[in-house]
């Protein structure tokens, strides 16, 4: 068993994921996973051997775009704004061992999203320079983590963001910041927030931005048994979202015990059915809204291993995308990834 890193993340027990198995569908479909992470926490170990175990299990996964973990692999040393650049060499190096073609074809890390304090405003140019010359030709862009809510059990106590984060005018030089070098920013939110981010996206047409895990959707603490509420209000959220053309959305993230569909409680692990039925109307609503030209399915692995096993959860997203054209399947696993993260070659 491995540990979890707060009460957010299940913890991951490979024993109940064996529990179902399913050979892959569609098993030729390109697939790009544009959203995993890894680290060497106490008790979790998820490095480059149990990445490619995971993108072994029956898919044709391409590459994959590393995504800022939860405080891994920093800098033991140097000022603290700085210290993050250490997770985009380590996850630099994973990808020129990848690169190699020593683990296959593979190209894991072959994008890399880093944290880096936006807060900071204009004095986070060197930060972001430090992330390009330690992720060469795969850094993109940067991930801070921005979800907020009134109810303190709904926060990842590694961060504080304050509830107006997004729109502070230091937070917004910092964004200026990213679109002056041509990079992209990850929105981890929640779905309450998602006006925010659209009145961020107006302000910076510029600046390419996805919005992860379908929008932060909550099922648990003060939303238990609130899913046609949030479902209503996360919906509208995501239609004037949308009407930013400058925004994506990651279709993931959905095994986190946040969503609250508690597939992690029951006796044996769920089947690709079961996730596709819980799933769907939510991706499908993506979908709907934003076209497959701007929706990327994802694993969010590890996190989300807690909740589904790596090929089954890519099971249940062909599922969802059985009625697609190949067209939309070809955006939707791999092509929107590779548009957003300057990946033109991989498929």
């Amino acid at each position: 068993m491995s540990g979890a890193t707060h009460q957010h993340q299940i913890p991951v027990r490979e024993a109940w994921l064996a529990s179902h198995n399913e050979a892959a569908l569609d098993p030729t479909q390109p697939i790009i996973d544009p959203h995993h992470h890894l680290w060497d926490q106490p008790g979790w170990r998820y490095l480059l051997d149990e990445l490619l175990a995971d993108l072994r299990s029956g898919h044709d996964v391409r590459a994959t775009v590393y995504v800022q973990s939860a405080r891994s692999m920093l800098r033991a040393e140097g000022p603290p704004a700085m210290r993050a650049v250490g997770e985009t060499e380590f996850a630099n190096g994973v990808g020129a061992m990848c690169a190699s073609g020593a683990y296959g074809a593979v190209r894991a890390c072959a994008g890399i999203v880093a944290a880096a304090d936006l807060r900071l405003g204009a004095a986070v140019r060197p930060v972001l320079e430090a992330h390009l010359r330690a992720g060469g030709e795969r850094f993109r862009g940067v991930r801070h983590t921005a979800t907020w809510d009134p109810d303190p059990a709904m926060l990842n106590p590694a961060y504080s963001p304050p509830e107006d984060m997004l729109d502070s005018t230091a937070f917004r030089a910092g964004i200026a910041e990213l679109g002056k070098l041509g990079l992209t920013f990850d929105a981890w939110i929640y779905f309450h927030q998602i006006p925010r981010l659209t009145a961020l996206a107006r302000a910076f047409p510029e600046v390419p931005i996805v919005l992860d895990h379908c929008g932060g959707i909550l099922g648990i603490g003060r939303y238990a048994g609130q899913r046609d509420e949030v479902f209503a209000t996360w919906s509208a959220n995501l239609r004037e979202l949308a009407r930013c053309p400058n925004v994506m959305v990651k279709l993931g993230g959905l095994g986190m015990r946040l969503p609250g569909f508690g597939f992690e409680t029951r006796e044996r692990a769920p089947s690709s059915a079961e996730l596709a039925e819980a799933w769907g109307p939510w991706m499908e609503s993506c979908i709907e809204i934003f076209g497959a030209a701007r929706c990327m399915f994802e694993s969010n692995f590890p996190v989300d291993k807690g909740g589904y096993a790596y090929a089954i959860g890519w099971n249940a997203m062909k599922r969802i995308a059985a009625g697609a054209s190949a067209t939309e399947k070809a955006d939707l696993f791999w092509r929107s990834a590779a548009r957003f993260y300057r990946l033109p070659d991989i498929a």
